[in-house]
C-alpha cells in the first residue's frame, strides 16, 4: 500500500467488518454522506455503528482490497438522534446491551438514553428484565468505553501513537487517562516504546514547566534506562548529571535536588565502586550485588572428587573413542571438583570436546543436566553438539510478562527453583548481568554451573561486562584452553580468527577452500556481488543454496549496510508474485517465503509449537513467513518450530533478516557466511566485530568488500568501555 500525504475524513460509521480485541486495530465502513462508503483502517478500539468519527490519516491501495484510509488520529463523537443511539447500543459496543435492550431504553429515555447509561445507570432497571445489579455492570461498561474513548482523544489531540491506547488501558485500566495526564513520563517504558522526547513534548505541551521535578527526576531516570543498552550497569555520577542537564536543557547544579530526591526513596543507589561515584538504578544493583554474592558462595564450595575420578576420565575417553588433550582433561576434572567454573577458549580449541566430557562426567556422576544458551540458535547448536536438548535460558527459567509491573519475570527463582543437579550455559558471553541474576536465583543450593563462551566476541547487548568481568576477576576457578587441534587448524577460518584477535591482517590473497576476500572497493559493486554470490554463484557451484547463506555486516545504513541488502537480497530471492500475498509495514515489505528476526523482546506473546505453546520471543530469533493474510492484517512466522502469528502493531517487531548485523548473529553460526566490509562507523569497524563475524561460519566464509577496512577493523581494538561494578565486587567478597 502506497501512502500519500495526510488528510482528513469524517462520517458516521456504517459497518464494523474486523475489529481485534486485544489491541484495538479495526477495519471499519465509513459513511461520508451521500451514500459514499469509506474503508478506514487502524487503530479505533470499541468503535461502533453509529458513532460519527472525524480521522487524521493517509490514502493507499491495498493490493487485495482497494482503496483504504489508515487512521493515524480519530475524534471520536458520540451517536446523535434516536436511529443513531439505537444502532451504536444495538451492535454490542456495550456489553450486557443487544437489540432488543437497545430498542427499550431508546424507547425509554430517547436522546438521553447514553448520558443515562453514564452518569444514572440505576434507571435502566425502569426497563423490564433489568436488576439493578445489572443495570450498575452495563453503566460500568459504558464508563469503561468512555474512558478508552476519552484517552484515544486525548492520545490524538497530543500526537501520540493510538496504538498505546489498549497497553496503557490494560496496565492502568478506568485510570489510564487520568495517571497519564498525572504523570506523562510513565509512557517510557520499555514495552510502550515510546521515546522519552515524546514524553516530554506532552509534558510541555500540558503545561509542565522546564524545572519542574517531576520532569527533573523522570530525565535522570531515563538517561541511566537509556544507557542500559549501551551495556553500562551504573553510570558515574559526574557524567550522568551533564548527560541529564543537556538532555532537558537544565544546568547540572539544578538536577542536584531531584537525584537526591530519588538516591532518598531509594529509586537509585549510589556507591564508591572502583574509583567511581557510581550511581544505580536499584534493580541493577540488586543484581549485581546478588550475582557477586551467589558466584563467590559457589567458588567457595569446593566438591569432593569422585572415587578414582582419573579413572572415570579414562572411562569417559574410552566410551568416546578419544585422548583429552591436558587442558580438556583439566576441564573435566575441575567440573568434578567445582560447584561452578569458568570454560574459554577460541575456535578450534576443542570446548566443545571438553563440554562432552563434562556432561558424560556428570551423567556418571547421576545428575540431571540442564543445556542452555541464551539464544535459541545458540540453544539448539548446544543441544546438537551434546546429543541433549538445549533451551534458551528464558525458556529454561520459563519466562512471563507480569501486566501489573510491566516486567520480565521468571516461573522459576528461590521458591520454585529448577529440578537441575547441574546446568551448563554456552555463550556465556551474551548474557546480561539482569539475566544472570535470574538463572542464578533459579538454582537449588546444590545446583553446579559450567559457563562456557569466549571472551574476544562481542558483549552482551543488555547492561554490564559479566563473562569479561568474571574472567578478570580471578574469583571463579576457570580453565582456558588455548590449543589448536590440527584439524581445527587446517581451516582458514579457525586460522583468520586468531590472526584477527592477535592483532594480525588475515591473509586476504590465498583464498583457500573455506575462506574467500572478494575486493571490491566500491560499496555498490560489493552489493552487487553479494546478490550474484547468494543467487547463483553458491547455490551453482557450491551447492549451498540461498536460506544456508547469512549476510553479515557491521552497519545498518549505507550501500553495503544490512537495510539495503536485505531490500535487494529479497527482490533476488524471494521476489513478489501472484502466489506470495505481501504486507508493507513502514520501510518494510513483508513477504511470505521471506526470512524475517525478532529484534526486541517481547515476553507475552504467544507462540505454538504442535500441541505445546507458550509465552516470548526475543531479539535476535530469526524465522520464515509462512502466511500473509490481508483480511486479517496478520503475518505469521515459523521460528523454527514456534509459529507466532503478528497482528499489525506487533509488526515493529519484526525486520528481514537476509542480511543482518554481526551483533544480531551473536551465539549463532551458519553454514555459509558472507561479510560486507565497506566504510562505516569507526566504533562499528573493530576488531571485535571482525572476529565474531568469522567465527560465526562454519564450512564458508566470504568477505567481499575493501581490504583496507579488514586492515582498520583487524588494528582497531578499542573497546567501548562499560560501566559495570561485578568485577570490583567479586574482588572485594574474594578478599
Amino acid at each position: 500500500m502506497q501512502e500519500t500525504e495526510q488528510t482528513y475524513i469524517q462520517g458516521t460509521v456504517s459497518a464494523v467488518i474486523y475489529q481485534n480485541e486485544e489491541n484495538g486495530y479495526t477495519v471499519l465502513r465509513l459513511d461520508v454522506g451521500d451514500g459514499a462508503l469509506v474503508t478506514v483502517v487502524g487503530c479505533m478500539p470499541g468503535v461502533a455503528p453509529g458513532e460519527g468519527i472525524s480521522v487524521q490519516g493517509t490514502w493507499g491501495r491495498h493490493a487485495s482490497y482497494g482503496e483504504q484510509f489508515k487512521a493515524e488520529a480519530v475524534e471520536r463523537r458520540l451517536p446523535a438522534g434516536a436511529k443513531a443511539i439505537f444502532d451504536y447500543l444495538s451492535s454490542g459496543a456495550v456489553r450486557g446491551i443487544g437489540a432488543a435492550t437497545a430498542r427499550r431504553m431508546v424507547e425509554e429515555f430517547g436522546e438521553e438514553a447514553l448520558t443515562i447509561l453514564e452518569e444514572h445507570p440505576e434507571q435502566l432497571t425502569r426497563i423490564k428484565g433489568i436488576t439493578r445489579k445489572k443495570a450498575l455492570t452495563i453503566g460500568e461498561n459504558f464508563r469503561t468505553q468512555m474512558g478508552m474513548r476519552r484517552l484515544l482523544a486525548f492520545l490524538g489531540e497530543h500526537e501520540v501513537p493510538l496504538q498505546l491506547a489498549m497497553p496503557l488501558y490494560r496496565r492502568f485500566g478506568d485510570r489510564a487517562l487520568e495517571t497519564i495526564r498525572g504523570n506523562p513520563y510513565l509512557l517510557v517504558d520499555g514495552e510502550l516504546g515510546v521515546e522519552f522526547s515524546t514524553a516530554d513534548a506532552l509534558a510541555l505541551s500540558m503545561g509542565m514547566e522546564g524545572d519542574d521535578p517531576q520532569r527533573m527526576v523522570a530525565a535522570l531516570l531515563h538517561e541511566l534506562s537509556y544507557n542500559l543498552d549501551n551495556g553500562h550497569a551504573f553510570l558515574p555520577r559526574r557524567k550522568l548529571l551533564p548527560a541529564t542537564a543537556q538532555l532537558i536543557g537544565l544546568e547540572t547544579d539544578e538536577l542536584e535536588d531531584a537525584l537526591e530526591a530519588l538516591l532518598e526513596r531509594g529509586e537509585v543507589i549510589q556507591e564508591q565502586v572502583a574509583g567511581e561515584e557510581g550511581i544505580y538504578l536499584h534493580d541493577l544493583y540488586e543484581a549485581e550485588q546478588y550475582v557477586a554474592w551467589r558466584l563467590t558462595e559457589m567458588a567457595r564450595g569446593e566438591l569432593v572428587a569422585p572415587h578414582q575420578l582419573d579413572a572415570l576420565i579414562d572411562r569417559i575417553q574410552a566410551e568416546q573413542g578419544i585422548v583429552y588433550a591436558p587442558q580438556q582433561r583439566e576441564a573435566v576434572a575441575l567440573a568434578a571438583t567445582s560447584q561452578v567454573m569458568l570454560l574459554t577458549g577460541g575456535p578450534g580449541t576443542g570446548k566443545t570436546t571438553s563440554l562432552r566430557g563434562v556432561l558424560a562426567l556428570f551423567d556418571q556422576l547421576g545428575l540431571e543436566t540442564a543445556l542452555a544458551a541464551p539464544t535459541g540458535r545458540a540453544a539448539k547448536r548446544l543441544g546438537e553438539l551434546c546429543g541433549a536438548e538445549g533451551y534458551t535460558i528464558h525458556r529454561l527459567l520459563e519466562t512471563k510478562y507480569d501486566p501489573r509491573s510491566g516486567k520480565l519475570v521468571f516461573s522459576h527463582g528461590e521458591d520454585d527453583p529448577l529440578k537441575a543437579d547441574a546446568v551448563i550455559v554456552d555463550e556465556t558471553s551474551m548474557v546480561d548481568i539482569v539475566l544472570m541474576q535470574g538463572l542464578l536465583s533459579a538454582l537449588r543450593d546444590s545446583c553446579r554451573l559450567i559457563l562456557v563462551g569466549d571472551p574476544d566476541q562481542l558483549p552482551s547487548v543488555g547492561p554490564g561486562n559479566l563473562f569479561s568481568d568474571l574472567i578478570r576477576s580471578g574469583a571463579i576457578p576457570m580453565v582456558r584452553l588455548t590449543e589448536i587441534f590440527r584439524q581445527a587448524a587446517e581451516s582458514a577460518i579457525v586460522r583468520n580468527a586468531h590472526q584477527v584477535n592477535q592483532g594480525i591482517l588475515p591473509d586476504l590473497r590465498a583464498n583457500k577452500k573455506d575462506f574467500f576476500f572478494l575486493r571490491r572497493k566500491d560499496p555498490a559493486r560489493a552489493a552487487e556481488t553479494i546478490i550474484e554470490l547468494i543467487q547463483t554463484r553458491l547455490p551453482d557451484n557450491m551447492g549451498i543454496p540461498a536460506d544456508q547463506i547469512q549476510v553479515l555486516s557491521p552497519t545498518r545504513k549505507r550501500v553495503a549496510g544490512t537495510a539495503s541488502l536485505n531490500r535487494a537480497i529479497q527482490e533476488a530471492v524471494n521476489p513478489p508474485g501472484p502466489d506470495k500475498p505481501e504486507r508493507r509495514f513502514g520501510e518494510y515489505v513483508f513477504r511470505q517465503g521471506d526470512r524475517v528476526m525478532q529484534v526486541r523482546n517481547n515476553y507475552d506473546v504467544l507462540w505454538r509449537d504442535g500441541a505445546d505453546s507458550g509465552l516470548g520471543m526475543f531479539n535476535g530469533d530469526i524465522g520464515q513467513i509462512i502466511s500473509v493474510d490481508n483480511r486479517e492484517q496478520t503475518v505469521t512466522v515459523d521460528f523454527e518450530g514456534r509459529v507466532v502469528e503478528y497482528t499489525p502493531e506487533m509488526l515493529v517487531e519484526l525486520e528481514p533478516a537476509y542480511a543482518i548485523t554481526v551483533h544480531k548473529a551473536q551465539g549463532s553460526e551458519y553454514r555459509a557466511v558472507i561479510l560486507s566490509v565497506s566504510d562505516g562507523v569507526p566504533m562499528l569497524l573493530t576488531r571485535g566485530v571482525l572476529y565474531t563475524a568469522i567465527t560465526r561460519a562454519r564450512e564458508l566464509l566470504i568477505l567481499v568488500g575493501d581490504d583496507e577496512v579488514v586492515a582498520r577493523m583487524t588494528a582497531n581494538d578499542r573497546q567501548q568501555r562499560r560501566y559495570s561494578g561485578l568485577r570490583w565486587r567479586l574482588a572485594q567478597m574474594k578478599e
